[in-house]
């Protein structure tokens, strides 16, 4: 299936909105554990991360760095570094990235730290059983727009009725 008729809506998301997302899942997060480490999903958990170390007071951070999306398309998951150094995963271990689509870059990085506990901001159906903790849930036809994939700019947007009507 392409790109074109996998998705359907678009979730664009705001800077102010994704650091409020961020911290609704540092807030889901504190007193679970005591979280000894987090290891973000480069690229995209990348900034959720570092935000949520913040909130969590959680000062280790390492990357793990995989790559499945290309522009506006998922392929196939590629480790594209050594975590040799990683060995001996506790459960007091936090793994965050941006999003849970399909959950195969969740299910490579799970098995990786099968101990960590997974966390993601937003979800999709198809990935939502590989995460342990989300905050929102959008469908599985929504391309979610980050803000670093996009620039600020003004214009006027149709109520959603109207483009429903447009695009039917």
């Amino acid at each position: 299936m392409g790109t074109e008729d996998r998705y359907h809506k678009n979730f664009p998301v705001t800077w102010e909105q994704l650091h409020r997302d961020c911290r609704a899942l540092a807030w889901r997060l504190m007193g679970r554990r005591p979280w000894e480490r987090i290891i973000a999903v480069a690229r995209g958990g990348l900034v959720p991360a570092a935000i949520v170390a913040r909130e969590l007071d959680v000062r280790l951070l390492d990357t793990v760095c995989v790559s499945s999306y290309t522009l506006r398309s998922q392929g196939e998951v590629q480790l594209l570094q050594d975590m040799a150094h990683l060995q001996g995963c506790s459960e007091n271990w936090l793994i965050v990235d941006d999003l849970v689509d399909t959950g195969n870059t969740a299910r490579v990085v799970r098995r990786m730290f099968p101990k960590a506990h997974f966390a993601t901001v937003y979800s999709k159906p198809d990935g939502r059983p590989e995460v342990d903790t989300y905050v929102t849930e959008v469908s599985q036809d929504t391309w979610i727009l980050f803000p670093w994939d996009a620039e600020i700019h003004v214009e006027f947007v149709s109520p959603i009725a109207q483009q429903q009507k447009s695009t039917s």
